[in-house]
């Protein structure tokens, strides 16, 4: 895993890199740190986890912090907010109120000012029930936590993540920047993407040839799906087997939540 190391992008966002690089995190968490030009104030999203003095890092190279965002509750987003928002003396918000602290859960279409900048708050459920990733307006940025990847593409972490929602999520994200509203995707792992458009095309498109895969081993397996399909303690092993047998082995593990993700949804159509 080379080749991205975090850095400043667009006028307002910086990256702070994890230490915690494995194949599920690619080059680590990135810990988005963002900054309204001549500001004092910053708001940092996915503080990450506690790995390796990341948390003390944090806590000694950023002065005033006025919010803590998390896209979503993965410990390796979310494991230190609150001991980092308690030394900076701020809030944690975050979709699910059991990861807030000192404020409110995040709100669909809620804006967030701090400091002269400006952060829209879009929930994107699919990869998690709780995952949101936020708009840069100003920069044309936007940070999608899990729900799109540096490189490669993600988990919908069945029974948490749930396929509709993932699709559902995947075209707003791709309505904002037909819109002209987004230009850019700042992920939470991985190098930032440039070509906004294009990607969130390749996800969909990545998807529906899985979906269609998984749909396709079911029928030529004689299965019948069922509403309880998705928990089988078997079958969606054997998918994985078929369906991701270009995958290394060692991502077999989350392959299969994706799996279940996918048989979950067939069912239900």
């Amino acid at each position: 895993m080379t080749g991205w190391s975090g850095g400043s992008y667009g006028e307002r966002g910086e990256c702070l890199l994890a230490p915690n690089p494995n194949l599920m995190t690619l080059d680590g968490t990135n810990t988005w740190v963002l900054r309204e030009p001549g500001a004092s104030q910053v708001v940092v999203v996915d503080p990450g986890p506690i790995q390796d003095g990341h948390l003390d890092r944090l806590v000694s190279e950023l002065g005033d912090v006025g919010l803590v965002l998390l896209t979503h509750h993965h410990y390796d987003h979310a494991e230190v907010a609150h001991e980092f928002a308690r030394a900076k003396g701020c809030a944690v918000r975050a979709v699910d109120p059991a990861y807030c602290l000192d404020g409110d859960p995040l709100r669909d279409g809620e804006d967030l000012s701090v400091d002269g900048l400006s952060v829209r708050v879009v929930t994107t459920p699919g990869h998690t029930a709780d995952s949101v990733s936020f708009v840069l307006p100003a920069d044309g940025a936007l940070l999608t936590g899990d729900m799109v990847l540096g490189r490669g593409t993600t988990v919908v972490a069945h029974p948490d993540g749930q396929l509709g929602a993932y699709f559902s999520s995947i075209e707003r994200m791709r309505s904002l920047v037909v819109s002209g509203e987004v230009r850019t995707l700042w992920p939470a792992h991985g190098p930032v993407l440039d070509d906004a458009l294009g990607v969130l095309d390749l996800y969909l498109a990545h998807r529906r040839e899985r979906l269609a895969q998984v749909e396709r081993a079911v029928s030529e397996l004689g299965l019948v799906l069922a509403a309880d399909s998705a928990e089988d303690e078997t079958l969606p092993r054997r998918m994985v087997e078929v369906v991701y047998a270009d995958v290394d082995e060692s991502l077999w593990g989350a392959a299969e939540l994706s799996v279940r993700a996918q048989l979950a949804y067939l069912a239900a159509r």
